[in-house]
């Protein structure tokens, strides 16, 4: 029998207990998520809509799968890709990389770079190959083959009564279309621990005959963009198509180096599948309410593969465990008209890099839809790509590309040694293996060098524990080392600089005139410093060239009062070409945090500058959210906003969450990054903030409520 102490005891917990609840629950996470569902009622090229599981995606169409690939290629393709979905064409004339190197004088000496070549042809043959490969590929096109009562083929002219919407919190596209008045039901989803997708489909059309499903494997283009739309090709390549039972079926598609199988599955004599012709596949189903599903694999073993109703289980319960992790953020109680779209950028940004950016190699910066360089990832990009994670709490999920950088450190080591330093110099224009790709702009990139030191510490703020610093350390030394040795020590001026023999974040500037630009000045001084503090968390002593470059790095180039773009760039702000691209100046402070190399007073002028000189109109998706940051640590709340929502093409977020750049880039992954980051900072703030939501007004119609976020350094 218990005391009435212990019975108190026991009611006094009971209600800490649901008092704690209250403030842990006080975001209705479920309301805030599913308030932005995307709906979808016409054809809309720019509206496709993307179910998959971080290392592979599936994008659709109206219709719920890819039946119209031609006429979405313009818009968001309809792609399926993913992480371990590469292949490379032959190499018969034997070209060798040493056939992409250029010399060129920096400091003194002969250094090579892997830059593109025009002449003689030999070299740019060569340069073109190991540029093209190896390349992401489209694993396949599924779509309805759906014809009317005179035989002919639907196009989208012929669809009506079209409703599609994204449940964001299963992570489940339901699609309701008709065709001559009768109806067809779908339903799309992603397995989220196998590379599967999951399809069920209803319609008295079914019986009539008139409705099929097509499998179609296309050719890599083998140009910069692949939207998997090439449907003939010289290579010879063979599908393979094979019944293991009534109620399964495997095509196994063989390619230059790569082979990989594509496993259907339904209920037992619920289909049949043929072969139409070569790399093209018809199922036939027979029941009205059908549904199968599908696994890419590049396993060469029979595969358990999940039904439908299992599939729908996997993504409901892992999307919902996925939008309760990590950080919330409700602008449900703002007034100010413009807090709705944040939100709504806010939303779909976290649905979009979790399902495209979180494999275990970066991203490319059209995720996981389809190709642009290649389907290659840029690894000055993974900034935006990936710091956000850490800000909202699910570090876990940039983790896994970590890994990449591990096996990758010696193709980057390999670099620097090629070209006389220290360390290792990280690629930036990379594939799964980490080897470098030619680029007469990207190899002479450095800003790209610090992200690991950035990731690593914010890792270690999260987790301030020996065991993150033996994780990270390795790479975190050898990134510092070529650091150190890339900046060259100047006699005269009895100073450390950064180049000639670069090209600044902002790329308007030729690498062999440009050195000492100013966001790349104060990365490089804030991650020597982090350096020096890891070597100190762990009681080892920093090496003294760290030191004494930190503390001889140049200072930030100044004119007029305002902080110039590069040194080499006195006409920063006069010369039109020079106030276009990536405004990168003000990522020094904003990116970066306030360094003793920074001046507020400076940068603010800078800021302002910028804000109305800039052309706004040639620029990029992240330049935006980095403005942002810049104008909250700059105490300008209101510019932060105005940044985040300029009125700006490249700045345009789509209705299914994409940030669309141009007919080229019609989505734009660091664009989404960029707002998750932004938003973050504007929220949580950094180290030594003391100001609530720093980044939103404060005239009464901001009330930002937040929880689970991280805060910056």
């Amino acid at each position: 029998m218990k005391t009435t102490s212990t019975i108190k005891l026991y009611i006094f917990l009971l209600f800490i207990s649901i008092i704690h609840q209250g403030f842990a629950q006080k975001i209705d996470r479920k309301a805030l998520v599913t308030r932005h569902n995307v709906v979808v009622t016409s054809v809309d090229t720019l509206a496709s809509l993307t179910v998959g599981n971080g290392k592979f995606a599936f994008t659709t169409d109206i219709t719920g799968l890819q039946t119209f690939p031609d006429y979405y290629q313009g818009g968001i393709a309809l792609g399926t890709q993913s992480e371990w979905g590469w292949d490379s064409n032959k190499n018969p004339n034997s070209y060798t990389f040493e056939e992409t190197l250029k010399d060129y004088d920096q400091y003194g000496r002969k250094v090579s770079y892997s830059v593109q070549i025009k002449t003689p042809k030999r070299n740019n043959d060569a340069v073109n190959w190991f540029r093209e490969n190896p390349h992401r590929i489209q694993l396949g096109n599924i779509g309805f083959e759906i014809t009317k009562k005179n035989g002919e083929l639907i196009s989208p002219k012929d669809l009506t009564d079209m409703n599609q919407e994204l449940n964001l919190w299963t992570g489940i596209i339901t699609s309701s279309f008709s065709v001559e008045g009768v109806p067809v039901k779908v339903e799309t989803l992603s397995h989220q621990d196998e590379d599967l997708i999951a399809v069920k489909v209803t319609s008295d059309l079914i019986n009539k005959g008139q409705l099929k499903i097509r499998y179609r494997i296309p050719y890599p283009s083998n140009n910069w963009k692949d939207t998997g739309v090439n449907w003939n090709g010289s290579e010879n390549y063979t599908s393979t198509l094979k019944s293991i039972n009534p109620k399964k079926a495997l095509v196994t598609h063989k390619m230059d180096s790569l082979t990989y199988h594509t496993y259907f599955q339904w209920k037992e004599k619920s289909a049949s599948i043929t072969e139409k012709e070569e790399h093209y596949f018809i199922i036939s189903p027979t029941e009205n309410n059908f549904s199968f599903t599908c696994k890419f694999t590049p396993e060469n073993k029979n595969q358990n593969i999940s039904n439908f109703d299992k599939a729908v289980t996997n993504s409901e319960e892992n999307w919902k465990d996925f939008w309760l992790s990590g950080g919330a953020i409700d602008f449900s109680s703002c007034t100010d008209p413009r807090a709705f779209e944040i939100e709504r950028r806010v939303v779909l940004s976290q649905y979009l890099t979790k399902l495209q950016c979180t494999s275990n190699q970066p991203p490319q910066e059209t995720g996981l839809t389809y190709n642009s360089w290649y389907g290659k990832p840029h690894l000055e990009m993974h900034w935006w790509h990936g710091v956000h994670f850490a800000l909202w709490n699910r570090s876990d999920l940039l983790k896994n590309a970590m890994q990449w950088y591990d096996k990758a450190s010696g193709k980057a080591f390999e670099i620097a040694i090629r070209q006389g330093f220290d360390g290792l110099r990280w690629q930036k224009m990379t594939d799964p293996y980490g080897n470098e790709s030619p680029s007469s702009v990207g190899s002479f990139l450095i800003w790209q060098q610090p992200h690991y030191i950035t990731f690593a510490e914010l890792f270690y703020q999260e987790n301030p524990s020996k065991d993150i610093l033996n994780t990270y350390k390795d790479n975190v030394y050898a990134t510092a080392d070529f650091m150190a040795s890339f900046a060259n020590y100047n006699e005269e001026k009895n100073r450390y600089e950064l180049g000639p023999g670069v090209i600044a974040a902002q790329e308007r500037f030729k690498a062999t005139e440009t050195y000492n630009p100013t966001y790349e000045l104060n990365y490089w001084y804030w991650g020597l410093k982090t350096a020096i503090e890891w070597k100190q968390r762990l009681g080892e002593t920093p090496p003294k060239k760290w030191i004494e470059v930190m503390n001889n790095l140049s200072d930030l180039p100044i004119l007029n009062d305002v902080y110039l773009a590069t040194e080499s760039a006195q006409d920063s702000y006069t010369n039109p070409v020079f106030k276009t691209d990536h405004p990168s100046v003000l990522g020094t402070l904003g990116m970066l945090p306030l360094t003793k190399k920074v001046d507020l007073d400076i940068m603010k002028n800078t800021f302002n500058l910028v804000w109305t000189d800039w052309t706004w109109e040639d620029t990029w998706g992240w330049d935006f959210p980095m403005a942002a940051m810049t104008a909250t640590r700059l105490q300008m709340p209101e510019k932060a906003v105005e940044a985040l929502l300029m009125d700006i093409r490249t700045n345009t977020y789509l209705p299914n969450g994409h940030n669309f750049q141009d007919e080229r880039l019609t989505l734009y992954l660091p664009g989404n990054g960029g707002v998750l980051t932004a938003v973050a900072l504007m929220c949580a703030g950094w180290d030594g903030n003391t100001v609530k939501n720093p980044g939103f007004p404060k005239d009464g119609n901001w009330d930002v409520k937040w929880e689970g976020l991280q805060k910056m350094f």
